[in-house]
Order: C-alpha cells, then sequence, then structure tokens
C-alpha cells in the first residue's frame, strides 16, 4: 500500500458500516481536550451512529451535551456510540428511520422535545452516494433518493427542529469538498451538497441572528460511505492525492462541529468550514 492508504475493501450497501471496516475510522475523539463549552446543551445529530457524525456526537458529549443519534439501520454502530456517548456522563437516545421521510424527521423531533423540552444544536449529516460513470446511469429513482437523503432531510429536520429552538441555538450542515470541485462520476451527489451551501446561506440571513446556521465542507474523510460507495482500488488510494497525503479520521473534524455549536463561533453565520487536506477552494 502507498503513502496514506487503506485496505481494499468493499461494503454493498449504503451507508455502510463502520463495524466491517479495516481499519475502523478514528473517531472515539481520545485526544479531545474538552471545556464545557456546550454544558447541558441538547444536540439531534443525523447520521449520528458513526463516522463524521460519530465523532462529533462524542466530542459534543465531552463538552456537556446530551446526543440524540438518528440513523438509519446500522444498529450496532448506533449502540457503540450511545455507549461511548453514556461514558462522558450525558445521556444518548438512538432513533432510526429514514431521514429521507418527513414523518420520520418530525418523530426525531417530537421525542426529542418530549424528553429534553427544546433543542440547541441541529447537525444535519446523514447522506449517501453512488458512483455513476455516465449520467444516463442516474435513474429518475435513484436522483429522488439521493435527493430526499442529502437535501430534503435537511428541509424536513430544521423545518421541524426550528419551532423548538432559541435565541442562541445553532444548525450545523455537512456538505462536501465536492460542492466546490464537482466530481464526475457523483453528479447527483455534488449537485446535493453544492445546495446545502446554499441552503445554509439563505437560511443564515432567514433566522440570524437568532439562530446561526454554518456549514462543514469535508474533503477525502475515512468513513463507512467510502467503502460502500467505492471499488476496492478506489478505497486503496483514498486521499492519496491531498497535501496530507491520505484521508482524514472523522477525530480530525470533530473539533469544527465544536466550534460552529458553540460560543467560540458566535460572529459566524452563512459560513463553510473546509478540513480537507489542503485542497484550494474558492468559496
Amino acid at each position: 500500500m502507498g503513502k496514506g492508504s487503506k485496505p481494499p475493501q468493499k461494503q454493498e450497501h449504503q451507508p455502510g458500516k463502520e463495524s466491517q471496516m479495516s481499519p475502523k475510522p478514528e473517531s472515539k475523539v481520545r485526544q479531545y481536550k474538552a471545556a464545557d463549552k456546550l454544558k447541558d446543551k441538547i444536540a439531534i445529530i443525523t447520521g449520528g451512529d458513526s463516522g463524521i457524525g460519530k465523532a462529533a456526537a462524542i466530542a459534543f458529549a465531552k463538552e456537556g451535551a446530551d446526543c440524540i443519534i438518528v440513523y438509519l439501520n446500522e444498529h450496532k454502530d448506533a449502540e457503540e456510540t450511545k455507549k461511548l456517548i453514556e461514558e462522558t456522563g450525558r445521556k444518548a437516545i438512538t432513533i432510526a428511520g429514514d431521514v429521507g421521510e418527513s414523518s420520520f424527521c418530525k418523530k426525531v423531533v417530537k421525542q426529542t422535545v418530549d424528553q429534553f423540552g427544546r433543542i440547541d444544536i441541529l447537525v444535519n449529516n446523514a447522506a449517501e452516494q453512488h458512483l455513476r460513470e455516465k449520467l444516463s446511469d442516474i435513474t429518475d429513482e435513484s436522483l429522488l433518493r439521493v435527493f430526499k437523503t442529502n437535501i430534503f432531510a435537511h428541509f424536513y429536520m430544521i423545518r421541524e427542529a426550528i419551532e423548538y429552538m432559541h435565541p442562541g441555538s445553532v444548525i450545523i450542515n455537512t456538505t462536501s469538498i465536492t460542492a466546490y470541485q464537482g466530481h464526475p462520476a457523483l453528479i447527483d451527489y455534488a449537485a446535493t451538497k453544492g445546495a446545502i451551501v446554499s441552503l445554509t446561506r439563505s437560511l443564515a440571513a432567514t433566522l440570524g441572528p437568532d439562530i446561526r446556521v454554518n456549514a462543514v465542507a469535508p474533503g477525502p474523510i475515512w468513513t463507512p460511505l467510502i467503502p460502500a460507495s467505492f471499488t476496492e482500488d478506489k478505497v486503496e488510494s483514498f486521499g492519496s492525492n491531498t497535501i496530507m497525503g491520505r484521508p482524514g479520521e472523522p477525530d480530525e473534524l470533530a473539533p469544527c462541529y465544536v466550534f460552529l455549536a458553540s460560543e467560540d463561533s458566535s460572529y459566524m453565520t452563512g459560513q463553510v468550514l473546509h478540513p480537507n487536506g489542503g485542497r484550494i477552494i474558492n468559496t
């Protein structure tokens, strides 16, 4: 294997399972030094069972937040994340379902408010992607599926959650480097990620100054979505074309989410952070 590469591997189902990866992503934020920046906050994290969402949730818990972990059907991954959150002394709830359905998003918000009474932080992080070599390979059904998971779900979650978010609350959306650079085999995915950037900027203007809305645009990060999306040879070279020469780990993104969730970023809204291994992005 070359510098920064991962062993070739493939998973057959989206969004992928962390428990089946080798090596597993570094998402337990073991080295993270907390400072009570999110003391007693209530945070919903979609796609929180593994990868970036998992790392952000654990960092939030270390900073004092109770977390609602929303995921599709990766029950083993979700239970591990719940356990790690509870080991910090904070509460964790896991809710399984499809964020691409508005009724499920409504259920998530209702269950959160019924238990905690409010929502302080909403992280829209769930996503899926599928390699399509030609534009004609993108069927009507697959196009709708990707848009429902990646952008409709943001609308659904935000629409329901803002009714219970007070001044000082925050929304953090996960976009992608593909929103800025494009991708020849992820055209529909890149389109949804571009939509998330525009949604972030528009919502910041709509909800500000009471609710801040920002985003994170990861580059190549080692998460279950990678072996669930790419061929084995692509997995093996994943991230090697960055300045760092390797894919990033979810641990390395968690501080971005803490920063945007906390008062450290109190003068930021409508902005995007770019943890991407050194790619130059024209924003």
